[in-house]
């Protein structure tokens, strides 16, 4: 229930009360950190007396952040606990005034492990995902740490543990930071393994780590450089391609003709970060203008808010987005010395 109260100053009152089967420490947070939060997120007086939120202020911010106790009470009833996170998240969605809910997004359960859920974040990694059950194939493009590769890995395993598909392949070039593997010592499989490292460290965060070495042995899991994809048809697969801003245009059409019958396509990657000789062209850079107007091919993008890492780095990629806006290395002061 929640009263208005309408004052002569441009301001407006609302109560809301809390149905009292919600517990306020869980929608307060412990010594009411969520609540200061709420009341840094808006322009508004926010006072609590056991189940009743007063809020006063602009008409507006009031109502958003109404809006937010909303969302947060619906998130507590799904079962799943309120962290500051959420409370931080949920506000940034509430601003972007979409239709779809906060409480939609950070409810939704794509894998479970060890007591641990994985789920979309933000409103564009929840259309990131959507786009993956309703796509054959998807390209998820943006910066590191939006979960991009992450959220794609989870899409594959819940596949593969619904008798969806028959086995996940996992590929992406061995190309990074202008390298070159010929130069490296040991094996052909020891060069490769560290550019196929990050998709095992997302795999043992999502399968028990005792299973993945079955898996891998008996094909269901391949973890593999894309060079290995040359000449296969891929049926009944979860085929995701990591840091494909390293794919050269040939290599990007050799990888997609792969495809088979009841197989599904993720392809990610960072068109910012390309590692390539400045001669060559990334494949990941022109394929939208190629593939835009194709059914069943959808291109998702993900910016500096969907970073999910330490907060420090979404200002870092927002800093650097800002820098290339202006020129980039082009008109950058030199350094004194």
């Amino acid at each position: 229930m929640t009263d208005s109260n309408p004052t002569g100053d441009l301001q407006t009152r609302h109560t809301v009360v809390v149905p009292n089967s919600i517990d306020m420490v869980s929608l307060l947070g412990p010594g009411d950190e969520y609540l200061g939060i709420i009341e840094g997120g808006f322009q508004a007086e926010i006072h609590v007396r056991g189940n009743r939120i007063t809020m006063r202020g602009n008409p507006g911010e009031v109502a958003l952040a109404e809006r937010l106790l909303d969302e947060l009470v619906t998130i507590i009833r799904t079962g799943q606990g309120v962290t500051s996170e959420t409370v931080e998240r949920a506000i940034e969605m509430l601003r972007q005034e979409t239709t779809e809910r906060p409480a939609d997004v950070l409810s939704m359960n794509i894998l479970s492990n060890r007591g641990r859920s994985i789920r979309p974040k933000t409103l564009n990694q929840k259309r990131y995902v959507d786009s993956i059950d309703k796509n054959t194939i998807t390209f998820g493009i943006g910066p590191a740490g939006t979960g991009k590769t992450y959220l794609a890995m989870a899409k594959a395993v819940q596949a593969l543990q619904a008798k969806q598909i028959n086995r996940i392949i996992l590929t992406r070039p061995a190309v990074e930071a202008g390298e070159s593997l010929g130069y490296l010592p040991g094996t052909l499989s020891e060069k490769i393994d560290p550019y196929l490292r990050p998709l095992y460290d997302a795999l043992h965060d999502m399968i028990d780590p005792e299973t993945i070495p079955k898996l891998l042995a008996a094909g269901t899991i391949e973890v593999a450089p894309l060079a290995y994809m040359r000449g296969r048809t891929l049926n009944d697969s979860f085929i995701i391609l990591d840091e494909a801003q390293n794919t050269t245009p040939e290599q990007m059409k050799m990888f997609l003709t792969r495809l088979g019958f009841g197989s599904k396509i993720v392809v990610t990657g960072d068109i910012t970060q390309v590692d390539l000789p400045h001669s060559v062209k990334s494949g990941l850079r022109i394929i939208e203008g190629i593939l835009d107007d194709v059914d069943d091919i959808s291109f998702q993008r993900l910016t500096a808010q969907d970073v999910v890492r330490h907060r420090l780095v979404g200002k870092i990629v927002a800093a650097y987005d800002e820098f290339d806006n202006r020129g980039g290395l082009a008109t950058a002061p030199e350094q004194r010395r």
